[in-house]
């Protein structure tokens, strides 16, 4: 039986005022349940969910939803100063029911809690503490005043999906809402995801998170696939029709390979019946009226042979060109690691924990480093390769020390990129023996062409942004002996990340990793892992 759908899209297209349309005549449905979204970088993924949110409007086109929307953006931007409450979204009902409790009788306040809000801060305790996401929470006093500063970065996404789930709309709508989030967090987060009652929708690359929804949906340019599984048989699935699309376009090209021969031969025969017409005329071997009737029969059965065959082939193109469409052929960067010639062994550098125990990171050994958030990893790291560590946080109890020049570090914040240069100017400042013409090739397989080289820095997209900071990464020259990585897959689809993936198994140098994404770690073909602890010391995990 199928699902009853929570929104229905019809002929969706969103265009942004400079003309740019991510979202083009997509039809579909969510079906009550969780579904999982996936798609590749660009394709409009948060769009669609602000279009479902009713925070933008089509350009043309319907949304429908079953009921209300919730939406948590893929970016919480809060004033450090704002509540519990604030971020929990009851804060106002709240206020009205202490405000009564206080002897202030006013209407509007009794308008404002209306008839089920009267144990909302009791029940909104009740929610923090059942999901685990500020320890204590159910006996803690005063927990819906906490200022959002005192929260970790985890702690406030847990908070708004709480508040979301405690407002209890209709259809909920997540976008990448495990990116930052640590190991702990992230199966908090999970848990809340498996017990979801309702209509759920969630932008993620998490594929653990991906495991546990009921249907999966791929946004595509030009249309939305809704397959009733999670993304792993979602995969399976895609497969097996991958595989029966280019075997039918093999079948395709190959017939009209044969109805392009049979239009030559064709032609090549009409050809000679003309030629043969043409002699018998000149050697008078028959009468002219016998020759003209011939001539004339001739003429209407070759322009039927040729036009069958010209029909047939165009037939035949037509069908190539319907089994092309088929067959996936999606940009997604390719990249192709260059030798960075590190012997076996060679020393790259140096990680001391607070208690003086140091880690030898050699090549080509394969390291991540984990933890909680907050601990002081990205502070290490960028002790490491000499970047700003004026932040106080734990990592100022532990060290690190480089025993190579040739160190390539991807941020997690991006920011050591210069916005004034130009895209090619950013990239040549780590391969300034590459001739401009080279570079320009070799940024076109990490999705960087035309205009976009010659553009400034400062006017990219995030995922641009990502995209040419991974570029000057991984096409300096000389090659990067050590690559230094934090948090390479926040930013990252599904599809890049397993481009990602191939290209590091290739990679014969030194990599140390920060990552909470632990389908990304078990993919890289780790060689040890360290945890590091609030007091800056490092044991093997």
């Amino acid at each position: 039986m199928p699902l009853t759908p929570a929104v229905v899209l019809k002929d969706v297209t969103f265009s942004w005022p400079d003309g740019a349309t991510p979202i083009a005549g997509i039809s579909g449905t969510f079906p009550r349940g969780r579904t999982g979204l996936v798609g590749l970088n660009g394709t409009g993924k948060s769009t669609l969910l602000r279009l479902v949110a009713g925070r933008l409007r089509p350009t043309s086109g319907s949304v429908t939803v079953a009921g209300t929307a919730d939406h948590l953006p893929q970016r919480i931007t809060l004033d450090t100063g704002a509540t519990v409450a604030d971020l929990l979204g009851v804060r106002a009902v709240v206020d009205a029911v202490r405000a009564i409790a206080d002897g202030d009788v006013r209407p509007e306040l009794f308008d404002v809690v209306g008839p089920d809000g009267w144990d909302l801060e009791e029940r909104a305790v009740a929610a923090l503490a059942a999901a685990d996401v500020l320890p204590g929470s159910a006996t803690r006093a005063g927990v819906l005043d906490r200022r959002v500063g005192t929260l970790s970065g985890g702690e406030v996404v847990l908070t708004a999906v709480t508040g979301i789930r405690l407002r209890a709309a209709d259809v909920a709508l997540l976008d990448e809402p495990t990116n930052n989030l640590d190991g702990s967090a992230r199966e908090r987060l999970h848990e809340l995801v498996r017990t979801w009652r309702g209509a759920l929708v969630v932008v993620s690359h998490d594929r653990e998170l991906l495991e546990l929804v009921d249907t999966t949906a791929e946004l595509r340019t030009g249309g939305l696939t809704t397959f009733g599984g999670t993304y792993a048989q979602y995969e399976e699935w895609l497969a097996v029709q991958q595989e029966a699309a280019r075997s039918a376009l093999r079948d395709a090209e190959q017939t009209l390979r044969r109805e392009k021969r049979q239009r030559i031969e064709t032609q090549e025969r009409i050809a000679h019946s003309e030629r043969q017409g043409r002699k018998d005329a000149a050697d008078r071997r028959y009468v002219k009226a016998v020759i003209n009737d011939r001539r004339n029969a001739a003429q209407k059965s070759q322009g039927a042979r040729r036009g069958a065959a010209v029909e047939a082939e165009s037939r035949a193109r037509d069908a190539v060109a319907a089994a092309e469409r088929a067959v996936r052929d999606d940009d997604r960067i390719a990249v192709d690691l260059p030798d960075p010639d590190v012997p076996a062994g060679r020393r790259l550098a140096v990680l001391r924990g607070s208690d003086g125990r140091e880690t030898v990171l050699a090549g080509p050994e394969r390291v991540a480093l984990t933890g909680p958030n907050g601990v002081g990893k990205t502070t290490l790291l960028e002790q490491l390769v000499g970047a700003d560590t004026s932040r106080p946080d734990g990592a100022s109890r532990a060290t690190a020390r480089r025993l190579t020049e040739r160190v390539g570090y991807l941020p997690q914040r991006l920011d050591g990129l210069d916005d004034a240069a130009t895209v090619l100017d950013e990239v040549r400042r780590r391969a300034p023996h590459v001739v401009p013409g080279e570079l320009r090739n070799r940024l076109a397989r990490f999705l960087v062409r035309g205009d976009q080289v010659d553009r400034p820095v400062r006017t990219l997209s995030g995922g641009e942004r990502f995209r040419v900071a991974l570029a000057s990464l991984l096409l300096a020259d000389p090659p990067a002996q050590l690559l230094v990585l934090d948090e390479p897959t926040n930013n990252l689809d599904l599809a890049s990340t397993d481009q990602l993936v191939q290209a590091l198994a290739s990679y014969r140098g030194g990599l140390l990793v920060v990552s909470h994404d632990r389908a990304f770690l078990e993919r890289v073909g780790l060689t040890a892992e360290l945890a590091m602890r609030a007091d800056g010391t490092l044991t093997a995990a």
